[in-house]
């Protein structure tokens, strides 16, 4: 822990560090409950992978922003503390794996010196906020979204109402009514939006509410058709309340934000919201544009370079889009199923800070896009990237397979996604070279129903699953069709047509493009897959279902040399499981400290949330001791009015909810803040002589 300490420059971070590194000392000693601690590691980017005793870790770039000298650093922590490999997501982070439990605070302390975190990239929290990559070069977009991401980014990490959400929020913003940033699937999805209002241009989003992909996907529902720049901070704040505060814990199948809104209703849903915006911290907060200026490449001087015009032209053709700013392009560079190497990525840090515009920006197709380049560079550009392998035709057409890591190493993974993503790009590459420029049409592979790949929403979309051979157990995979973006926060989700062994993949998709081809009459996938009916394409597929007929090379998954089987990876390392509702108060204990410093530091809505945070979760603890269930925090404070307040076991002074509740009746004031901390202090006290009291009786 001491290594790190004085290399910390921002005292918050430290602090985050240095509790990380506090809390995997407690959980090895035993202290900390299993669960509570999984909770502290996702919610800073620790994820427990298939493989026993390593971590995969998430590091969160908003937007897909990197600059090379971020890129240096996160090659030089993945040479460190893993094996040189980098992961895009299809939200725009950058994974790493085989990461020691123990390394990590060390790790995350190395990330900061560049000014990356790991902070909420993981668990029920507001998780990385996305962006349409071209934000800022966009010709077509009606101003760039990149400073509106990057201020709901800094708003809410950290922010006490969103730290354990009973699941993950996922944020996007779309630069152009293309929607390339897929607001339709998100908790909270924005699309910039220009409106004239008294004779001047005024910036806002059409701001979509309560989409999600998974195994139930359900598209967002249109909050506002216009929402001010100045208005999108609160309306996020008010939602996430409500969220915190309603939405389900025990469940994790129902827990998303999507299932609440479809049980109360879109109607009832924004009452709740509109009575908790007199608790929000800002009624309104006013985003700045500076500081995300073009930046002038004007005096770069690159070698005089020649290329094979031909291959140049189809490269450029294929991977090189035309910026607004006049005179500059941006370069695609297509990652096969999103992993890269260190070495690689050294060298792309160099090219961008020497000869473009000193960032790239990671996409939701896991490629790399580097911006702000003169267009007398592209031949250079060209000839570096071709060194490094990374000039493949096809930068997001069909040809660009996304597929999320799969069997290799997440827990939940049934199928190998990374092995078939694999096998359909040689297929497409080799066989069907005329489809490198179509853009409009999308592969998409998940290696479960969690849909981290999005094959729910793709043209062709693959999922992970098993299938039964008589006694034997086979890698499955269900075929989806007819899904995609339709624009302006609109989409379609692929139907399910049918489930085939993962082997024959290949042969699948053989079929569809064929047909495609004879009878697509000019129309985009989604029109020609409505036209012909889902039937349609389970009959020419159905032969392949066949399971009678299995082979020992069916029994083998993709990439992998051993016989298939059926398994959720090995379970994490685990200390002593020890008293629960000890924990519980242990937490209640430290968010009253949270209060406390945000108290001193004068952030009086901080100090309020933390101290609403530390009377339910105390009140969890007690419940949690009757063997209650505590799906949300709604029904905490009605069961302990109900089971403790109301048969007189324990006094507040009033009707426990009226008590609780007080926190969006009032706004947030430095005289509310130090009220609510001494009562929600008073009521942990309290429940703790209660427990001392029942433990000594007992």
């Amino acid at each position: 822990m001491q290594s790190f300490r004085s290399e910390i420059e921002n005292p918050i971070v430290e602090k985050d560090i240095i509790d990380l590194a506090d809390k995997i000392q407690l959980f090895h000693e035993g202290k900390i409950d299993e669960e509570k601690f999984r909770s502290l590691r996702l919610a800073r980017g620790v994820y427990g992978q298939r493989q026993f005793g390593v971590q995969m870790i998430r590091i969160k770039l908003p937007y897909g922003k990197v600059t090379s000298d971020q890129l240096h650093r996160i090659a030089d922590v993945s040479d460190e503390y893993s094996r040189g490999r980098l992961h895009i997501t299809t939200r725009q982070d950058i994974q790493i794996h085989y990461v020691s439990l123990d390394r990590t605070p060390e790790l995350w302390a190395e990330l900061e010196k560049s000014d990356i975190t790991l902070r909420e990239a993981c668990g029920n929290a507001v998780r990385n906020v996305t962006a349409s990559e071209t934000a800022g070069v966009d010709p077509k977009e009606p101003f760039d979204v990149s400073p509106y991401a990057h201020a709901v980014f800094q708003f809410f990490l950290r922010n006490p109402i969103c730290q354990e959400l009973g699941r993950k929020f996922k944020v996007s913003f779309s630069g152009t009514d293309d929607d390339t940033a897929l607001s339709f699937m998100h908790d909270i999805g924005f699309i910039a939006k220009a409106k004239v209002i008294n004779g001047e241009e005024v910036r806002g989003f059409k701001v979509m509410i309560g989409g999600g992909l998974g195994s139930q996907p359900r598209f967002a529902d249109v909050a506002f058709e216009f929402l001010e720049t100045h208005k999108i901070i609160p309306y996020m704040e008010a939602v996430l309340r409500v969220f915190d505060r309603y939405g389900e814990r025990s469940k994790r199948a129902k827990a998303r934000l999507k299932f609440f809104i479809k049980d109360v209703g879109l109607e009832k849903f924004n009452e709740i919201v509109t009575i908790e915006t007199k608790a929000l911290s800002h009624q309104t907060v006013a985003i700045s544009p500076e500081g995300f200026d073009t930046p002038d490449v004007s005096g770069i001087v690159a070698p005089k370079v020649v290329v094979n015009e031909q291959a140049f032209n189809a490269w450029k053709n294929s991977n090189v889009i035309a910026q607004k700013q006049e005179g500059l392009f941006a370069i695609g560079v297509k990652v096969n199923i999103g992993d890269f190497y260190t070495k690689e990525a050294r060298i792309l840090a160099d090219l961008v800070k020497n000869y473009a515009g000193d960032e790239v920006r990671l996409t939701l197709r896991q490629n790399i896009l580097i911006r702000h380049v003169r267009e007398d560079l592209l031949p250079f550009f060209y000839q570096e990237l071709e060194k490094l392998g990374m000039v493949d035709l096809g930068y997001e057409s069909i040809q660009d397979v996304t597929a999320c890591p799969g069997t290799d190493t997440c827990n939940l993974g049934i199928a190998s996604s990374t092995g078939i993503g694999d096998e359909l790009g040689k297929v497409l590459r080799s066989e069907y070279p005329q489809f490198a420029d179509n853009k409009d049409l999308m592969i998409k592979i998940s290696g479960c129903m969690n849909a981290c790949g999005q094959h729910n929403m793709a043209n062709i979309g693959f999922q992970g699953m098993s299938v039964k051979s008589g006694k034997l157990v086979a890698p499955a995979l269900q075929i989806l069709l007819g899904g995609g973006i339709l624009g302006d926060g609109q989409g379609r989700i692929s139907d399910k047509v049918i489930k085939i062994p993962s082997k024959r993949g290949p042969a699948s998709l053989r079929l569809i493009l064929d047909d495609f081809i004879a009878n697509g009459n000019g129309k985009n996938f989604i029109e020609y897959y409505l036209a012909q009916g889902e039937k349609y394409f389970y009959d020419f597929l159905k032969p392949l279902s066949d399971v009678t007929n299995l082979v020992d090379s069916d029994f083998v998954d993709w990439g992998n040399e051993e016989k298939y089987e059926k398994a959720v990876g090995i379970g994490e390392c685990a200390g002593v499981v020890i008293d629960l509702i000890s924990t519980l108060l242990m937490d209640s204990k430290d968010k009253l400290t949270n209060a406390e410093e945000s108290l001193e530091e004068g952030k009086w809505s901080d100090a309020i949330y933390y101290s609403y945070s530390a009377i339910v979760n105390t009140a969890k603890a007690l419940l949690t001791a009757k063997g209650k269930k505590t799906n949300t925090h709604h029904k905490i404070i009605t069961d302990f009015n109900e089971v403790f307040v109301a048969e007189g076991e324990i006094n507040v002074g009033s009707d426990f909810e009226a008590f609780v509740c007080q926190i969006h009746q009032h706004e947030p004031s430095e005289e509310f803040a130090k009220y609510y901390l001494k009562e929600s202090r008073k009521f942990y006290n309290l429940i703790e002589e209660y427990r001392a009291t029942k433990l000594e009786e007992a």
